[in-house]
């Protein structure tokens, strides 16, 4: 069972050629399919962009709890749209995380630990391909 911390809404009109807005109006764009000329939002650019700042968040908390210290770190989520089937449609996911002041071998843990905390990854969870990597370390 959910315990609940926040609740949030979108509607969108038009599909991938139309409208996005939050309840609270922030977010508030024209949206368009992927390769549309000009500059637009899609709806993997924001799952994209949702997702980086989750698992970043995770990987935040993940450092506090096993009390690692002076580690800097920068996450990108890479979304692929594909076809799965004729007319089913779904996602391949890259996380890729670089840290600075922390080897290798715990940077994997740390990003593992993280995968298991963040509220993207545990909605993806058996029914997305997400594949987690260290790309470069940085000083």
């Amino acid at each position: 069972m959910l315990k609940e911390i926040y609740t949030t809404s979108a509607t969108a009109t038009g599909g991938r050629e139309g409208h996005v807005k939050s309840e609270n109006g922030e977010l508030d764009v024209e949206v368009r399919g992927p390769g549309t000329p000009g500059n637009y939002l899609n709806p993997e650019i924001m799952f994209s962009g949702g997702y980086a700042a989750c698992f970043d968040n995770a990987i935040i908390a993940t450092l506090q709890l096993k009390k690692i210290k002076d580690v800097t770190h920068a996450t990108t989520v890479a979304v692929t749209l594909g076809e799965l089937e004729k007319h089913q449609y779904g996602f391949e996911i890259t996380i890729t995380t670089a840290f600075g002041g922390l080897d290798l071998n715990a940077a994997q843990e740390v990003i593992e630990y993280a995968h298991q905390m963040c509220p993207y990854s545990n909605a993806t969870r058996n029914n997305v391909k997400v594949d987690l990597v260290v790309k470069e370390l940085l000083s």
